[in-house]
Formats: structure tokens, sequence, C-alpha cells
């Protein structure tokens, strides 16, 4: 894998060679000199969000503020250990 940086003025200039180079490796593309984007071919964004997803990653996805989810209440009794 061969990772590619570009300033976004480059970027800008060299739209096709960026979207070549995605083909080996990521393209990072920084503004005033830190990463701002990562440019990737869809293979491999598809491979990377084909992964499983634990609760915590699918809660903080974006827009699932929008579903609604009221699950019942659960009433956990306490009840005597039995240390015999």
């Amino acid at each position: 894998m061969t990772i590619t940086t570009l300033s976004s003025r480059e970027f800008n200039q060299r739209a096709s060679e960026a979207k070549r180079a995605a083909n080996n490796g990521p393209v990072f593309i920084t503004d005033r000199g830190r990463p701002a984007h990562v440019l990737m071919s869809f293979e491999e964004y598809q491979r990377l969000t084909k992964q499983r997803r634990n609760v915590a990653d699918a809660l903080a996805m974006p827009g699932v503020a929008d579903i609604e989810f009221e699950p019942s209440r659960v009433t956990i009794k306490p009840r005597p250990a039995d240390l015999s």
C-alpha cells in the first residue's frame, strides 16, 4: 500500500493523478499542512465499512437521532444469595 499526501492546492490541480493514486492506497489531502481529508478507492471504502460494528459504533452513526426506539422498562428484583 502506498500512501500519498497532497496539499489542497495540489489536489485541485491534479485530481486525476490523485484518483489514480487512490487505487494504490490512501491519499491524504492537507489544509495548511494538517491532514483534512482522505481519498480512497470505492472498493477500499466498501471493505472498511463492511466490518462488523459494535453497539457503540452503531449508535454514534449520523442519523441515529432520527430513529425512534423506546425499549420496555425492565424491573430487576433483588434476591437473597445462597451461600451454602
